[in-house]
C-alpha cells in the first residue's frame, strides 16, 4: 500500500487469502493442494515473496477459480506502478546499476562470510534448524550478484559498531572484518566507507536502508526491519532517504581510511 492506497500487487495478494479462507482451508492446507511448503504460501500472503506465474497457476487449479489469479497477474498487476513489489529485493538487486546501502547493525548480507551469516541466523536461538540451513544456503546465493557480469557499483556505509559487535566467535569476527577488506580493496564495483565511533549522533543510526538505481533511471529504497523487508518508491520517501545517505556519508572516513580501520579492528580481534 502506498500513500494509502491500494496497488494491484497488494489487492491481488488479499483476494488470494480470501480465496483460500473462503474454501476453508489453511495455509498448511494450501500449501499441500499446490506442491508448496507452508512458508512458501505465508510468505506470499504477508507480501512477502512475489506468487510466481507456476504458484498462481497452481492455485487457481487447487481453488478451481477459473485461472483467475493467473489473468490478474499478468493483466492487473502488470497496469501497476509499484513494480518493485513484484521485482522483489534481490531482482532489483540483480538490475540495479548502482546500489547506495546503509548499515547500522550488521555486515551487509552480500558481504557477509558463511560462518557470520549463520552466527546472525542462529542468535538467539529463534529459528530451527532447517531454517537457520535454509536462510544461510538463500544468503550465500544471493551474493552470485556481486561477481556477475551486470554486478551493480555499491557504495556501503557502516557504522563502527558493525565491526566491533560480536557475531559467533572472535575468529568469525576476524575473518568477516579481513573478507570486507578484502572486498573493499578488490572489487572492482564496491566502495566501503565506516562511520567511526568517534562521530556524534547522525540520521543514519535510525535504521539499515538501501537505494537502487535502475536502468531506467527509477530508485527503489529498500529498508529491513525485524518482520519483514519493505520497497518503497514513493518520491517523499526516497527523497528523505536521499537525505539521510548525504548526512550519513558526510560522517564517513574515506575509503583509504576506512579500510585501514577494518584492518585495524579485524586486528584486535585476533
Amino acid at each position: 500500500m502506498a500513500d494509502g492506497q491500494m496497488t494491484a500487487a497488494a489487492f491481488l495478494v488479499a483476494e488470494l487469502r480470501r480465496a483460500r479462507a473462503r474454501r476453508g482451508w489453511s495455509q498448511d492446507e494450501l500449501a499441500k493442494a499446490v506442491n508448496y511448503s507452508p512458508s512458501m504460501v505465508s510468505a506470499v500472503e504477508l507480501g512477502q515473496q512475489p506468487p510466481t506465474a507456476k504458484y498462481l497457476e497452481l492455485v487457481d487449479r487447487a481453488l478451481d477459480t477459473g485461472g483467475l489469479f493467473t489473468r490478474m497477474s499478468t493483466e492487473l498487476v502488470s497496469l501497476d506502478r509499484a513494480q518493485p513489489w513484484l521485482r522483489g529485493w534481490q531482482a532489483i538487486l540483480e538490475q540495479a546499476r548502482t546500489v547506495r546501502w546503509y548499515e547500522p547493525r550488521y555486515v551487509p548480507g552480500l558481504f557477509q562470510t558463511e560462518a557470520y551469516a549463520r552466527a546472525v541466523f542462529e542468535a538467539g536461538s529463534l529459528l530451527e534448524a532447517d531454517e537457520v540451513d535454509r536462510r544461510l544456503a538463500d544468503r550465500m546465493d544471493r551474493q552470485a550478484v556481486l561477481h556477475g557480469e551486470r554486478s551493480p557499483h555499491i557504495v556501503a556505509v557502516l557504522d563502527e559498531a558493525v565491526l566491533r559487535r560480536r557475531a559467533g566467535g572472535r575468529k568469525v569476527m576476524q575473518d568477516q572484518a579481513l573478507y570486507l577488506a578484502r572486498i573493499a580493496t578488490e572489487h572492482p564495483r564496491v566502495r566501503l566507507h565506516v562511520v567511526p565511533r568517534a562521530a556524534e549522533e547522525y540520521p543514519g543510526l535510525g535504521g539499515q536502508f538501501a537505494l537502487a538505481t535502475l536502468p531506467d533511471g527509477a530508485e527503489v529504497a529498500y529498508l529491513d526491519c525485524q518482520v519483514r523487508g519493505q520497497e518503497l518508491d514513493q518520491p517523499g520517501d526516497l527523497a528523505r532517504l536521499q537525505r539521510v545517505w548525504e548526512v550519513t556519508l558526510g560522517e564517513a572516513l574515506p575509503p583509504q581510511a576506512s579500510i585501514d580501520l577494518i584492518n585495524e579492528v579485524a586486528e584486535s580481534w585476533s
